[in-house]
């Protein structure tokens, strides 16, 4: 599975946007602390996390930025981690 790996972090200025962005991460990717997500994607679950945060979030007021950090089974992210360890979420049975 061509999947790539991804660090999502948004500033959402209304709680009740925040939380629903919040949820909705929680579904497609491991968080990792406040506001920030690691994600796992397909080119099409990328895409469907894609429309449905352009649906959630207000423009004009909110910001969501989605890096991606390269093809999920080769990348080796260099990560600088104080306190708490990182670790690249690995490939799970996503349920339907």
């Amino acid at each position: 599975m061509d999947e790539h790996l991804y660090v999502v972090t948004y500033d959402i200025r209304d709680q009740k946007r925040w939380r629903a962005v919040f949820r909705l991460m929680k579904g497609y990717g491991e968080w990792l602390q406040l506001s920030v997500f690691q994600c796992r994607l397909s080119r099409r679950r990328h895409a469907e996390l894609y429309a449905t945060l352009d649906e959630l979030i207000h423009h004009g007021e909110d910001h969501v930025l989605m890096l991606d950090i390269g093809p999920a089974d080769k990348v080796e992210p260099r990560v600088s981690s104080l306190g708490k360890g990182f670790e690249a979420v690995e490939r799970q049975p996503v349920i339907v």
